[in-house]
Order: C-alpha cells, then sequence, then structure tokens
C-alpha cells in the first residue's frame, strides 16, 4: 500500500474551507484512493496551535479531528520521542542554509528512515529535500 507523509498544511487546507488549498486538497486526496498515512504528534500540535489560535469552533474541530485520526486504521501518528528530537535537531542545526521548522526536520528524517518519498503538503521544504510535495501545483500527478 501506498505510504505518504501528512503534514500541517495539508491538515489545514482539509479541516478550513476558506483555505487557498482546500480543493486542491481535498481532488489530490481523492486521485489517491487508498493509502496509508504517517503523520507525527508533532504535526499534529502544530495543527493544534494553529487552530487554537481561529476561535473556539475551529479548535473543536481540530480536537474532533485529531481524535478521528487517532481511530483510523489507515493512519499511523508516530509519537515524538527524545531520539526523534535528537536526529531532528541534528538536522536542524546542520542545516542553517534552510529556513526549515524542527517539525519540518523530524518529518524529513522520518521519511528518509522509513524510505517514503510523498507528502501531502504544499510546504516547499520538503521539495528542497528531495521529496514529492504533493499539493505543490507542478508536483507528478497522484496514481
Amino acid at each position: 500500500m501506498r505510504v505518504v507523509l501528512a503534514d500541517t498544511s495539508y491538515f489545514v487546507a482539509i479541516l478550513h474551507p476558506r483555505d487557498g488549498l482546500h480543493e486542491r486538497a481535498l481532488k489530490v486526496s481523492e486521485q489517491m484512493g487508498q493509502f496509508k498515512m504517517v503523520t507525527t504528534e508533532m504535526i499534529l500540535s502544530e495543527l493544534l496551535a494553529y487552530f487554537g489560535r481561529k476561535g473556539q469552533h475551529l479548535r473543536y474541530l481540530a480536537v474532533s479531528f485529531v481524535a478521528t485520526l487517532r481511530e483510523n486504521p489507515n493512519t499511523e501518528i508516530v509519537p515524538q520521542t527524545s531520539s526523534q528530537f535528537r536526529e531532528a535537531f541534528r538536522l536542524y542545526r546542520d542545516r542553517p542554509d534552510k529556513a526549515w521548522s524542527l517539525t519540518d526536520c523530524a518529518s524529513i528524517v522520518l521519511m528518509k528512515q522509513r524510505g517514503f518519498s510523498e507528502a501531502l503538503t504544499h510546504d516547499h521544504h520538503f521539495v528542497q529535500a528531495g521529496f514529492i510535495a504533493l499539493l505543490v501545483a507542478d508536483a507528478p500527478p497522484s496514481e
């Protein structure tokens, strides 16, 4: 089964109908068919922080969404560990030429360790790291 990392920008686009990537995120998701979604507690933390600033309704929507993800058998949520933090911090420290966040670095390390190359994201940092960002307009079509 196809394995894809789901990043914060994808989740924001899916959940927020006014997001500029909402329609693209829905279309790409539909085109992909069945796949295993991998995300991290760090990504979900970013998502909850983002919607926590958008008012009670969107905060509740994000909480419900994360609870649903946690129960979805086709979704793996990778826990945040000290080892993950160390490896992400090492990449963050070693790439001062990039504007990658620590969460981006943790995702990049995870994707390299697991050997998958696609991310449901619009974040060009994944492209810089050599991955396919499926929400970027010139990304290869989903199969």
